[in-house]
């Protein structure tokens, strides 16, 4: 299959294509998880061990973290992945968002950046937890570590607000990045001309139906929307038309279906329902499927929020989606029942490092 690759020669790999690394950042903050923070590293552990088995694992935390992470008893004898520790300081565990995007060049254009990393500006999720220091720090720090090459994004963005196909098609929303609280005084097309510049992105969906109770991050798209491939897009829907979020994600995904019929290539878009509502300390938390991880071609790793059915048609429907393309994929399902309780899950609490030939 082929596609027009972004004009600028330069693009974001899908997380379908070859993996070089995982970046894991290792749970410490209490008040991620206020009042139920005991069972989370036993729960972190869990979906390391699950990682490791497809992808060297890169686990950061500062010093004195080290001894509860014990990384080494991640690395069984004879096992082909390992986990590596570094020691990157971190406010919070949820390194997807103030970790680097991976942007290659285009060969066949003879693009010289060859191997860029976005340092994109963090302040958790437009102030809403402080500190965040360390957290908006410790980019650089994974890109050094990584050896790529560093470039200042210019702007306040989080990884989980991009979701990108590959070709430089990215869907997003306007909450997550037009705001006075991330970005004072910028407009779309400043933002779509900054994409374009530093990511290669060739098209821009602002996917602005509605988001999930309960999300802290005013939207992620890797919530509401993700890629099984460049042709292939699931999109977060509610079954109960009693639901709070049942209007607005219908609306997403009438949205996306509409441009999944003219954009090219064509992209088929999936329902993937959502388990029923569940209340945490008087708090709904936002369970979705869609933060589900991909481990380049060969796993995709399916948060489990305890819901049986919904945990069973979930990973049914993203299984038979994503073997229309790779056959041998091997979907693995993760308790993430008590990962959610903080806000996120899988895709949330990882970064993606491609592997560049």
């Amino acid at each position: 299959m082929t596609f027009t690759l972004p004009s600028a020669g330069k693009r974001v790999p899908a997380e379908w294509e070859p993996l070089r690394a995982l970046w894991l950042a290792w749970p410490h903050n209490p008040d991620t998880w206020p009042g139920h923070f005991d069972e989370i590293p036993d729960r972190f552990a869990a979906f390391i061990q699950a990682a490791v088995r497809f992808t060297d694992v890169h686990l950061i935390g500062s010093p004195e973290l080290k001894a509860s992470a014990v990384p080494d008893r991640f690395n069984l004898p004879g096992q082909r992945y390992r986990v590596t520790w570094f020691e990157i300081p971190t406010n919070d565990c949820w390194i997807r968002d103030y970790g680097p995007t991976f942007v290659v060049g285009d060969s066949e254009s003879n693009n010289a950046a060859g191997r860029q990393a976005i340092d994109w500006t963090f302040n958790s999720w437009g102030g809403k937890y402080p500190p965040w220091n360390l957290d908006n720090a410790a980019t650089a720090s994974i890109i050094d570590a990584a050896n790529w090459q560093r470039v200042d994004g210019g702007l306040c963005v989080e990884g989980g607000a991009l979701e990108w196909d590959g070709t430089g098609r990215l869907l997003t929303t306007t909450d997550c990045l037009i705001t006075d609280t991330r970005n004072p005084g910028l407009v779309r097309e400043q933002a779509v001309a900054m994409l374009e510049q530093l990511c290669g992105a060739r098209e821009v969906v602002w996917v602005d139906g509605g988001a999930l109770q309960g999300d802290d991050t005013d939207g992620h798209i890797d919530q509401l929307a993700r890629f099984i491939d460049a042709t292939n897009l699931v999109v977060a829907v509610a079954t109960d038309p009693s639901d709070p979020n049942y209007d607005g994600l219908e609306a997403n995904f009438e949205q996306l279906t509409e441009w999944g019929q003219r954009t090219t290539p064509n992209v088929t878009v999936h329902r993937l329902p959502t388990p029923p509502p569940r209340m945490v300390d008087g708090t709904r938390v936002p369970e979705s499927y869609c933060n589900f991880l991909r481990l380049g071609p060969d796993a995709l790793l399916v948060p489990a929020f305890g819901h049986q059915p919904s945990d069973d048609r979930a990973t049914e429907t993203l299984t038979s989606i994503a073997r229309l393309q790779s056959p041998m994929i091997e979907v693995v399902s993760v308790n993430c029942r008590e990962l959610i309780w903080g806000l996120g899950a899988l895709h949330c609490a990882s970064c993606n490092e491609p592997q560049v030939t």
